[in-house]
């Protein structure tokens, strides 16, 4: 009792520090933390190397309010941040990536990275610009595997709780025959029984290989705990990423099996997943949220329905809503968050709007509790770089607004017909090969030549909706 009390005050503590931090950056208006959210896949850092590219060289960003009007004097990255244990993000390794004589898509992100870049404008205002001459904004982003996100629904469950929603998950199809194996081994195992540590290890193993074949499952599967199980970074081989969902109920009896797996899963949470959120998203400004739709509108229903749960959850964990001169007692909120549906590039542009209505109806729930609370939101579709030209095809007496782009595994310019985007995410079935089927595209040769910064689509826009008030 008396640990967990100490515990909450310790956290009571960290939020007012956070809150009372985050109103003095935003009446110093010199700093602002920018939380790009995003599942694997998303395109978080292909959109980070995109809007670093672009801030630098000044380059596509006619509808951001500063550079249109002639404000926006220039930009330069910093120093890295005090805590010398993150990493910087690469940008200039992705860069080069997507640039090089063989353009490809950067790595995916498998550990921590930030970068802070800052922004000089002359303010917009009679009074600011009389005052100050030059003003100065100080971006901090940060990159991270999209699987780590996940993890922040296991804050609000216990052990007993999450065991037994994973393995309803569990019992229904595709998950439940890929992972045959470790539910297999889970019959054959006694929570009771001594808390063995092979055993443990044994069921782990069993587990993990499940994760990782649902990951590359066709249908897109997006709900996949523990994170760390994926993309362990430094942590590999640690004790804390040694247990599985067990089935039967809780408190299991001190040195068995399901106490030890318990223990594990508490430590994970404290020690992992609500380390990571305190340390970087608990003080987040703003929030862009990066959704690959395209992806789960190919797998079917169920990879739509495995994407709106895990997005909703996990953004159940992030504080929105504007913050008042008081509102700093309860921690840092994000005031503005922007859902953006990536990859735009891949569908004809007449569709992009049709696109960007299919994400408000998938986070239509979250989105009415979010503008509840006071977060201004936006919502759009975006293409970090632009790797397709929209064409018009004759075909059967028919006019198709088709793409063209060199297809991933190809050298060559091909012209496709991915199909029309649905009205409507309700009547989606299983099957959906003969209806749409959205490609991938590699990136094309000579990006970012014309020294413009890389092409993109709305990442201007996007800017505008997140920054455009702070650049004022």
């Amino acid at each position: 009792m008396a640990t967990g009390w100490r515990e909450n005050w310790r956290e009571r503590g960290a939020d007012l520090a956070d809150g009372f931090g985050q109103m003095a950056a935003r009446l110093a208006g010199s700093t602002l933390r920018l939380g790009v959210t995003g599942l694997r896949r998303s395109g978080k850092t292909v959109f980070l190397t995109s809007l670093l590219d672009n801030l630098l060289l000044q380059g596509r960003l006619p509808f951001l309010d500063a550079v249109a009007q002639g404000r926006f004097i220039g930009a330069r990255l910093l120093p890295q941040s005090p805590d010398s244990r993150i990493p910087r993000f690469d940008y200039e390794g992705h860069r080069a990536a997507l640039t090089g004589p063989e353009p490809a898509w950067p790595s995916p992100t498998s550990a921590l990275s930030e970068i802070r870049i800052a922004l000089r404008y002359r303010p917009d205002g009679l009074v600011r610009r009389r005052l100050s001459g030059v003003a100065t904004l100080n971006l901090e982003i940060l990159d991270y595997p999209g699987e780590w996100l996940l993890d922040l629904p296991m804050l609000g469950q216990d052990f007993a709780v999450w065991s037994a929603m994973t393995l309803d998950l569990c019992r229904t199809q595709p998950r439940r025959g890929l992972a045959g194996p470790w539910l297999a081994a889970l019959e054959a195992t006694d929570p009771a029984g001594p808390g063995d540590e092979s055993a443990a290890r044994h069921l782990a193993g069993l587990y993990t290989d499940f994760l990782l074949a649902a990951r590359t499952h066709d249908v897109g599967l997006s709900l996949l705990q523990p994170g760390r199980f994926l993309e362990p970074g430094d942590m590999a081989g640690a004790p804390v990423l040694t247990f599985c969902p067990l089935p039967g109920a809780a408190p299991h009896a001190a040195g068995s099996l399901g106490a030890l797996m318990a223990a594990r899963f508490e430590g994970y949470k404290e020690k992992v997943v609500r380390r990571f959120f305190r340390d970087h998203f608990a003080r987040i400004d703003r929030q862009i949220v990066l959704v690959d739709l395209l992806s789960a509108l190919n797998a079917g229903a169920p990879g739509i329905a495995d994407l709106q749960r895990s997005l909703t959850t996990t953004l159940e964990s992030f504080r929105h809503g504007r913050t008042g001169w008081l509102d700093w007692l309860g921690g840092a909120r994000v005031d503005k968050v922007l859902f953006a549906a990536t990859k735009a590039d891949h569908v004809a542009a007449p569709q992009h709007e049709a696109l960007a209505g299919l994400l408000d109806e998938l986070l239509a729930e979250r989105r009415r509790q979010m503008q509840f609370d006071g977060a201004a939101m936006g919502t759009l579709a975006l293409a970090s770089v632009k790797c397709t030209d929209s064409v018009i095809t004759r075909h059967q007496g028919r006019d198709l607004a088709c793409v063209q782009g060199i297809l991933r595994g190809r050298k060559d310019e091909t012209v496709i017909f991915p199909g029309e985007l649905p009205a409507s995410l309700l009547g989606i079935g299983d099957d959906v090969a003969d209806r749409f089927g959205f490609a991938e595209f590699r990136p094309r040769p000579g990006l970012g030549r014309d020294g413009r910064g890389l092409p993109n689509i709305r990442l201007d826009q996007a800017l505008q909706f997140l920054i455009g008030d702070r650049l004022a």
